[in-house]
């Protein structure tokens, strides 16, 4: 695995990971 292919899943995960704190809650914006 390439160093770009890491953060790319580094990347893909915290943007998962933000997303459903999003979901869960909508008034941390």
């Amino acid at each position: 695995m390439t160093a770009f292919g890491i953060a790319a899943a580094v990347l893909a995960v915290v943007a998962i990971g933000y997303l459903l704190v999003a979901l869960v809650r909508p008034g941390r914006f």
